[in-house]
């Protein structure tokens, strides 16, 4: 598996792929690739200019969808179903938010939380019959080293209570994302679906996230500094997407693995199994987290 590239992807002719976040970076490059091998590509974004550009230069179609916006949610999974005669192969929830300052989204949540979890975990349930129709899809959560940080708490997920910390705020919706990724192949294996839920991260990628997490906190000065240097030091982006395309496309791909580089920590090169904080497996919380997005989403679980 280490050894596994771009090139070992097989056909990819009659399969329908969602990709959020697919105007820039991992999601961009993705999309590119499995346009290349014959999927037919749907990339789901919040900004229609951007999007359609990347829409027109990968051969894929754009719908809209803000991810920070649950009605923009409902809407965009609604389209998805109609314009795809309502069967989906492949979901890789991608888009993302880096840490900045604390923001509240339209439906009142922290936007980092609403952006990178709660909107692709309602996403991930709308979809669910699309995906069921496909036989055997598979759901891909695109995660982070930084899942293994602090500041998770199930019952403060908006930061009421607490203290605002971006790097917790991260943190924790990356963790959440594949707390939510375990959970959901759980339920898919106890109703016997054919759907499985994978994980996958891209370890350290030179993509613009860095440099729109200083713009978001008001450091627009060393964005451009800030993103060559990360641009320097890391991996490319076509290197960084190959777990993400072998959790999508890959043989042998089970539910509830998770992939990613192998090699300085797993923040360079290769594919491989990655190591999940022991947090994951929580099934207790895995749980109460299901409740809670369901609370804070109104979005219906599926499977319940």
């Amino acid at each position: 598996m280490g050894g596994w590239s771009e090139g070992d992807i097989g056909d990819q002719g009659g399969r329908t792929v969602v990709i959020t976040g697919a105007n820039s970076g991992l999601g961009l490059r993705a999309a590119t690739v499995l346009a290349g091998k014959g999927a037919r590509v749907v990339l789901a974004c919040r900004s229609r200019e951007r999007g359609e550009r990347a829409a027109a230069a990968v051969g894929g179609e754009l719908v809209v969808l803000d991810l920070a916006d649950l009605a923009s949610v409902r809407a965009g999974a609604a389209e998805i179903r109609e314009r795809t005669g309502d069967r989906v192969d492949v979901l890789i929830d991608n888009a993302g938010i880096p840490a900045g300052r604390l923001r509240r989204t339209v439906d009142g949540h922290e936007s980092i939380l609403a952006t990178n979890y709660l909107g692709h975990a309602a996403l991930t349930w709308l979809l669910m019959p699309a995906l069921r129709a496909a036989g055997a899809a598979r759901v891909v959560a695109v995660s982070s080293i930084a899942h293994r940080g602090r500041g998770f708490d199930v019952e403060d997920l908006n930061f009421e209570r607490r203290r605002f910390r971006m790097a917790s705020a991260y943190s924790q919706s990356k963790l959440a994302g594949l707390m939510f990724a375990l959970e959901l192949q759980e339920r898919l294996r106890g109703e016997g679906s054919e759907v499985i839920s994978v994980g996958a991260h891209a370890g350290f990628t030179g993509t613009e996230i860095g440099a729109a997490g200083a713009r978001n906190q008001g450091l627009g000065a060393v964005a451009g500094p800030l993103n060559a240097l990360t641009k320097a030091l890391s991996q490319s982006v076509p290197e960084g997407t190959l777990p993400i395309l072998y959790a999508a496309t890959g043989p042998g791909v089970q539910g509830g693995d998770y992939y990613g580089p192998q090699k300085f920590g797993e923040f360079f090169r290769g594919v491989g199994p990655a190591r999940l904080d022991a947090r994951v497996h929580d099934r207790d919380v895995r749980a109460r987290l299901w409740d809670r997005t369901a609370e804070l989403t109104g979005v219906q679980p599926d499977p319940a």
